[in-house]
């Protein structure tokens, strides 16, 4: 590419060497590292934890679909993702979005071009950017045994991006929302059997508000209701899944299930029979004549 002339560029501060000058930009790029946080409220920071504030929608959806793609993308492909059905806009809105997000970088006192690879046809991240993503570490917990569900589902801060109505997020914020609710299964069953009943509840209560067809919930709270509820808890809890499997699914409870329930009310029963027992009044001793 050839330049034309123009007017001369400044040079360096004659009290700072060129090679000051490379160096520290060589050690702001490599500083170039960021916590991500796509769960719930989107939110960036430096690693210091400094915050680094996205103006707007748009630039916030851009941002997030750079940081789950991890590789450069056409900024045709780009565009259509984030507005479908804009068409000749969306090119306009992509560049209000990107300007936005470099400027955000820039106000935060990062170098934009550390983190972003911005060509003629494509955008991405820098391949050596380092971005600690929370999506990434809730799933690796999530799937490994050493971690635990415990500690996934106190990651899991909301759905990926939920304040973004973008279809384009829409496949991944489902997967990682099927995993929390797996997740969150895992530990009603694990504390009910450490005997943490109210955990075990809310547990299987956050599940049941996210999808009410999970049928382990319901379960699991048909066992709860066993262990310290009433005949009536079980029965009301045994109706609410027969009818959303009805009305849902048109289908019968699993045998599981209805083990998980017959067994219910036979703990409700022994548990009012003991209590019976105890309320009888004790006889009175009998009197017996003794001869003189």
């Amino acid at each position: 590419m050839v330049l034309g002339t123009g007017p001369a560029l400044p040079g360096p501060d004659p009290g700072t060497s060129t090679s000051g000058v490379h160096m520290r930009t060589a050690r702001r790029r490599a500083s170039a590292a960021l916590r991500v946080q796509l769960l719930g409220r989107i939110e960036i920071a430096a690693q210091d934890g400094s915050p680094i504030r996205l103006s707007g929608r748009h630039a916030q959806a851009l941002f997030a679909l750079l940081v789950l793609s991890r590789r450069p993308r056409s900024r045709d492909a780009l565009a259509t993702d984030l507005w479908p059905d804009s068409d000749a806009a969306s090119s306009a809105a992509l560049r209000q979005a990107l300007w936005l997000v470099r400027n955000a970088f820039s106000t935060a006192g990062f170098d934009a071009d550390a983190i972003l690879e911005v060509e003629s046809e494509t955008i991405g991240l820098r391949p050596d950017a380092r971005i600690d993503l929370d999506a990434d570490r809730f799933e690796v917990c999530a799937r490994s045994d050493d971690c635990g569900t415990e500690t996934a589902v106190g990651l899991y801060r909301g759905d990926l991006a939920e304040g973004l109505g973008h279809d384009c997020f829409a496949s991944e914020r489902e997967r990682l929302s099927d995993l929390y609710e797996d997740a969150l299964s895992d530990v009603g069953e694990q504390r009910l059997r450490e005997g943490d009943l109210a955990g075990a509840r809310g547990a299987a209560e956050a599940l049941l508000a996210r999808d009410p067809l999970r049928e382990e919930a319901h379960a699991l709270l048909i066992a709860i209701h066993g262990m310290i509820g009433t005949r009536s808890q079980v029965v009301r809890q045994y109706r609410r899944l027969r009818a959303v499997l009805d009305r849902e699914l048109d289908v019968e409870p699993l045998p599981e299930s209805e083990a998980t329930y017959q067994l219910a009310l036979r703990q409700t029963l022994e548990r009012s029979r003991a209590r019976a027992a105890s309320l009888r009044a004790p006889e009175k001793p009998k009197l017996v004549a003794v001869n003189a």
